[in-house]
């Protein structure tokens, strides 16, 4: 039995009983002044009388009606619904800015056990990621292992019913608050280089695992280095056979450019800090919304985050079903670009007030800290040009650059 309490919604629900359900839920359970707020003046009203400690400590009655990931199956906390009743979900709650907790749990970890995870596993974690109680973070990247990731280094070696694992990942993104990281570690130096790598859950809270914080230049600290030292993983939290580990990453890593792709899955608004709406009325507030070259710059990046918020939604509804593929690379090369665009016109309206500002060294103005964050864009959820690779490769069906060391082991492949 489910240890949700979902809302009376289901696949055979029409749009608008579903939208009056959680119109109905809505009244009832958000707390009355963060609707007054939503109200007044939408997301950044409610912060001010929405603490975050408020809202975690509220979090689980939004988690138990089965709207924190409604395209989930019921028993994993989910309600079971297709795409056209989540959107509409979605757009009835959007007013109150109820933000998902534990977002590389729905959007990474989640889809990837969804895709390839046993059953038991679907059970253990599943739930417990849509109520916000273990939190993870994803250990991919190494210092030799960036763009080139199958060159990874971290080594798995089986003991009994344990593997035992060694190794260095980097810019682990909120490791230092997470229960579980999603690992990839080389089982087989033998293999080729994609061929010996396997997919692993590691608890995070052990020891052998040390987690060291790397601050940002906008003074934030969000990426860690984690050293692995002999950290275990049971062999019932490895997810997909041994050494199939690449095919189940590619999972996971689509899950993450949908989430840094765009609107509606942590798009411009969260990364930069400055979508366009906020640029129009910016120019506004300077006296240059009559400037023609502003007004031109303005209409081309409204225009492309349209267009991207219409294709990131397809590739969104594959995701929440749990369904992920290499399309998700659209959204995460062109949200970087137009980003990196988006906050470049929003220090240029800023003038000399981008350059100089009251306060301390790192109390930036909120454009200024977008344009710092942007830079980050085009290399956080593989590089843009691993992306393309991605896009000409696996969607468009061009052939793959040349590799001479495509049929060579680990072992005998160059390494950083």
């Amino acid at each position: 039995m489910s240890e949700f309490e979902n809302l009376p919604i289901t696949a055979d629900t029409s749009e608008a009983e579903a939208v009056a359900v959680v119109k109905g839920w809505v009244e009832r359970a958000v707390p009355a002044a963060w609707r007054e707020a939503a109200a007044r003046g939408g997301a950044a009203e409610i912060r001010t009388v929405r603490s975050r400690a408020e809202y975690e400590t509220w979090y689980p009655t939004f988690a138990a009606t089965g709207l924190v990931a409604p395209m989930w199956p019921r028993e994993y906390g989910g309600l079971g619904l297709p795409s056209r009743l989540a959107r509409a979900v979605e757009a009835e709650l959007a007013p109150y800015n109820l933000g998902r907790l534990n977002i590389l749990g729905l959007n990474l970890a989640g889809p990837t056990i969804m895709a390839f995870g046993t059953d038991a596993q679907k059970a253990r974690f599943l739930p417990k990621i849509v109520r916000n109680e273990e939190v993870w973070c994803q250990l991919f990247s190494e210092p030799g292992a960036g763009s080139d990731l199958a060159s990874l280094a971290t080594r798995a070696e089986r003991d009994g019913d344990e593997w035992v694992i060694t190794g260095q990942k980097v810019w682990s993104t909120w490791a230092h608050f997470a229960d579980f990281g999603m690992c990839i570690a080389r089982t087989d130096p033998t293999a080729k280089k994609r061929a010996g790598i396997t997919y692993f859950l590691l608890p995070m809270h052990q020891p052998g695992v040390e987690v060291r914080p790397l601050i940002q230049i906008t003074g934030e600290h969000d990426f860690n280095e984690v050293y692995l030292d002999g950290a275990r993983a049971p062999d019932a939290n490895r997810v997909g056979e041994e050494g199939d580990g690449w095919k189940v990453a590619n999972a996971t890593l689509s899950g993450e450019r949908q989430m840094v792709a765009g609107p509606g899955s942590g798009g411009v608004d969260r990364i930069g800090g400055s979508g366009v709406d906020k640029l129009i009325t910016l120019a506004r507030g300077r006296g240059l919304n009559n400037d023609l070259v502003v007004r031109q710059r303005l209409a081309a990046l409204w225009s492309l985050e349209k267009i991207r918020r219409w294709t990131n939604a397809r590739v969104r509804d594959n995701a929440r079903a749990g369904r992920v593929g290499p399309e998700s690379s659209i959204g995460k090369v062109t949200n970087a670009e137009i980003n990196i665009h988006t906050q470049e016109l929003a220090v240029d309206l800023l003038g000399p007030d981008a350059l100089a500002w009251d306060g301390a060294p790192l109390e930036f103005p909120r454009e200024v800290f977008g344009f710092l964050r942007s830079r980050a864009n085009t290399i956080e959820g593989g590089t843009s040009e691993v992306n393309r690779n991605v896009l000409g490769e696996r969607v468009l069906g061009l052939p793959r650059e040349p590799d001479p060391y495509l049929d060579a082991s680990w072992l005998d492949t160059p390494r950083s």
